[in-house]
């Protein structure tokens, strides 16, 4: 059987007690972990080595999160992304899938979904 810890999770959110927490939980479990702030910051970073997932807030200033899985959709990056949201509807989770999120997660986050999308990740 595979090991499905070790993961390189990159966190999108403006709520840095989201990203706090998300760090705290997904690196107690063994994965690591690179948080930003703000699309712009991800953007800024380049290119960060062995990402395998990406949780991407939906509500942030400037960039949604539907915005950057729009850009990632149109240059073809097959990026493994959750889009979290605290106001999920059917029409969100409908452009988020059409545009290759795997799933949109509801905050706050359940545990098990989140590991089950993290862990469900490809090396």
């Amino acid at each position: 059987m595979q090991d499905r810890r070790g993961r390189t999770v990159g966190v999108i959110d403006d709520d840095t007690a989201v990203c706090d927490s998300l760090r705290f939980l997904l690196e107690a479990a063994g994965h690591r972990v690179h948080a930003f702030e703000s699309v712009d910051h991800f953007i800024a970073a380049a290119d960060i080595p062995g990402l395998d997932c990406l949780l991407l807030d939906q509500h942030m200033p400037r960039v949604t999160g539907l915005e950057l899985l729009r850009r990632f959709h149109e240059a073809g990056q097959r990026l493994r992304v959750a889009l979290m949201t605290g106001s999920p509807s059917p029409q969100l989770t409908q452009q988020a899938l059409a545009y290759g999120a795997a799933v949109v997660l509801e905050k706050p986050l359940a545990e098990q979904a989140l590991f089950a999308f993290v862990e469900g990740a490809e090396p």
